[in-house]
């Protein structure tokens, strides 16, 4: 009877170690899809926030530009009534990339639309060697940003006027363009917005 037992638990022993072995080896696939998942998520971060942080920046240095513009009624048609493609934020893109420890490659759209296109690669290269050709890489996501303008811009046809116009936004918003009332120019994010979109 005691043999009987001893057999028993001899007979046990290798599927015991099996069945760790195995667990053990699960446990590694599913480190190996975590770290793959967590450094992708991360880069997804960067390129999201580069690509709005390009999109931002552009919107911001327009203000100056339709300061600067007050009394030319074709640049305030170009802005609010035409295409445009706004000014270099990419700048500003590999700068927030950088935070979320990731490197960034940041592109105007040149397709008619205000915006930019961001791929961001992680600094930090996957470490697991179980999923063949992962080792060693670094995970790459990308992004878009538009810039979407809010406004129409009416002419005055009054030549002499002061005023060379008025842009009315669709949240009824309306600004009288003077050079005379700068300050009552509202802030850029009432003109415009700016998100992710599909590319």
């Amino acid at each position: 009877m005691i043999r009987r037992l001893r057999n028993e638990a001899g007979q046990a022993a290798p599927l015991y170690i099996t069945a760790v072995t195995g667990l053990l080896f699960l446990a590694l696939i599913f480190f190996a899809f975590g770290e793959g998942d967590v450094k992708r998520n991360g880069a997804q971060s960067a390129a999201d926030s580069a690509a709005l942080a390009a999109a931002k920046e552009s919107r911001s240095l327009l203000k100056l530009d339709l300061k600067a513009h007050v009394m030319d009624r074709a640049y305030y048609i170009a802005v609010f009534n035409a295409p445009f493609v706004g000014f270099d934020g990419c700048v500003n893109a590999m700068s927030f990339a950088a935070q979320n420890d990731s490197t960034a490659r940041c592109r105007g759209l040149y397709d008619g639309r205000w915006g930019y296109h961001v791929v961001a690669k992680s600094n930090k290269r996957m470490t697991a060697n179980l999923v063949p050709g992962v080792k060693g890489k670094r995970a790459e996501a990308e992004a878009t940003s538009e810039v979407i303008n809010r406004c129409k811009f009416v002419p005055n046809p009054d030549l002499t006027s002061t005023s060379i116009g008025t842009v009315f936004c669709k949240s009824g918003l309306v600004w009288v363009v003077s050079p005379k009332d700068l300050a009552t120019m509202p802030d850029m994010t009432q003109l415009f917005d700016v998100r992710l979109v599909e590319d």
